[in-house]
């Protein structure tokens, strides 16, 4: 499967909301969603635009992996999403798993989502309302579609963003802003830690 996504910042809640009454749309659900990240052991998943979660909602387990991306106007990449049992015992196995594996664990992305769902040109069509822990507020677009009909759902894709009025466009990764997010924390603990170097003047 493709995943045909693009991401914005969310700036407008209630209009949005709006927009989306408008269309027909009133049924959502709100899950909070606990993505754990492993880089290979084998190749740089940073380098080669590639990222393996496991993903906990609520007992729900499910590992993923997501290839490059394919284009610059969304973020389509292949994705393949393997079901696992339910309960924390089995994540904790499945992240036992992967670190016997040699792969290592990289950061935690923590977000509350609520999720609408609507039919858009013959696809099913997710607005996805992104409250990021670290990072802040966000609205992702997105179609599941087989490769044949990609150029059809980012075209589709892309109408409804337009339609939804949606323009501050965020092109990096959850888990890359919440690793910038944890850098830029972790210097301002370090300097605010550091003794000062200036000498101590005696009137």
């Amino acid at each position: 499967m493709l995943e045909v996504e693009i991401r914005y910042r969310l700036t407008d809640r209630d209009a949005l909301c709006q927009r989306l009454a408008e269309w027909g749309v009133r049924d959502s659900s709100e899950r909070v969603e606990m993505d754990h990240y492993f880089n290979a052991p084998h190749k740089d998943f940073r380098q080669t635009d590639e990222a393996l979660r496991l993903r906990c909602v609520g007992p729900k387990n499910c590992l993923t992996y997501k290839g490059p991306r394919r284009d610059t106007h969304t973020k389509t990449r292949p994705e393949i999403e393997v079901p696992l049992a339910d309960g924390e015992e089995i994540a904790q196995l499945a992240r036992a798993f992967l670190t016997a594996l040699g792969f290592r664990y990289v950061a935690t992305v923590s977000k509350r989502r609520r999720v609408y769902r609507l039919q858009r040109g013959g696809f099913p069509l997710e607005v996805c309302l992104d409250e990021v822990y670290q990072v802040g507020s966000f609205v992702e677009v997105e179609i599941l579609t087989e490769d044949e009909n990609y150029e059809h759902a980012q075209a589709i894709l892309l109408e409804a963003v337009q339609e939804l009025g949606l323009q501050q466009r965020e092109l990096r990764s959850y888990l890359q802003m919440v690793l910038e997010s944890q850098e830029k924390k972790n210097e301002i603990d370090s300097r605010s830690s550091s003794p000062s170097t200036e000498a101590e003047v005696i009137p």
